[in-house]
């Protein structure tokens, strides 16, 4: 496999993963919670197999890419790792908030690169791109502090049930936010290979 079509690959697989990965976090009347939970695990999977494809391919062209590609790659199996592996909750849920922290670090390092180069109108879509994961994910990280601080306090009073009301609000609303900024990249990655 050349590297163009693996480079499209990693960002295809990736922008399918976040957009599972956001299924998996939004609450439903439908899909049953174990299957949202499997949705969740598999999204970020696929995103870090996809981070891991596109950061395979920038070895010489670009070595910030490629760090913030594996820097986010890196992200997403903390994140796994925070959901699968049978800790306390407390430790699984900083798992999770540093894998998005870790993640949202990798798509800023890739904005820095973009910016560093002269930015092109095409260049400009993946820049909102992962701006726009970078913001899911640190949306994600809040909300799992705004979870981790509920476990500690187990419901004391309504002012921690409203923030854990707004944690759910803020997860979802972060998954969302990284999804379209994930299609928002294949987008750009695609228009700027096709004029390679």
């Amino acid at each position: 496999m050349d590297n163009l079509s693996r480079e499209i690959l990693g960002s295809w697989i990736q922008a399918i993963g976040t957009v599972i990965a956001a299924i998996g976090s939004t609450p439903s009347n439908v899909i049953s919670s174990d299957l949202l939970y499997d949705l969740d695990i598999w999204g970020n999977v696929l995103q870090a197999t996809g981070n891991a494809l596109q950061a395979d391919d920038q070895g010489k062209i670009s070595p910030l890419v490629r760090i913030g590609n594996e820097v986010q790659s890196i992200g997403n199996v903390t994140v796994v790792a925070g959901l699968v592996i049978d800790f306390e909750q407390e430790t699984g849920q900083k798992l999770i908030i540093t894998g998005n922290w870790i993640q949202a670090l990798g798509a800023l390092v890739i904005v820095g690169d973009e910016l560093e180069n002269e930015t092109t109108a095409d260049q400009s879509i993946n820049i909102i791109g992962n701006l726009l994961q970078a913001i899911g994910n640190s949306l994600q990280a809040l909300s799992g502090v705004y979870e981790l601080e509920q476990v500690r306090n187990k419901y004391k009073d309504f002012k921690n049930l409203e923030k854990h009301i707004n944690s759910e609000s803020l997860k979802v609303s972060g998954s969302w936010i990284q999804a379209v900024g994930s299609v928002i990249s294949l987008i750009g990655q695609i228009i700027v290979e096709e004029k390679k």
